[in-house]
């Protein structure tokens, strides 16, 4: 299992907006390619020092193909979606590998 890690730092200005547009809208659509099996949504609870309010968003996917069929087939797609938030954040993104889940 590969888990898809979005870390996400969002203004305060755009926070609720953008919140509701992850949950109702992105998540949704990245499930929808069939690449991932699931998504969890989380809230950083440390405060930044430059300001805004972070999430985690870690999506799981059965193996490393489907990520890189994710990144050839949809990852621009589904990044431009975010446009209208332009300017109101900033995104890391890192591939992390499940070693063991007990």
């Amino acid at each position: 299992m590969y888990i898809y890690n979005v870390t996400i730092n969002v203004l305060e200005e755009a926070h609720d907006d953008w919140l509701q547009w992850m949950k109702e809208e992105h998540i949704p659509q990245m499930l929808a390619t069939g690449k991932f099996i699931k998504a969890l949504m989380t809230k950083v609870l440390v405060e930044e020092e430059m300001g805004g309010i972070t999430y985690s968003v870690q999506y799981t996917t059965k193996d490393k193909v489907t990520l890189e069929a994710y990144y050839q087939e949809n990852a621009k797609d589904l990044r431009a979606a975010s446009k209208r938030f332009k300017d109101k954040f900033v995104a890391f993104r890192t591939e992390l590998e499940v070693v063991s889940e007990q």
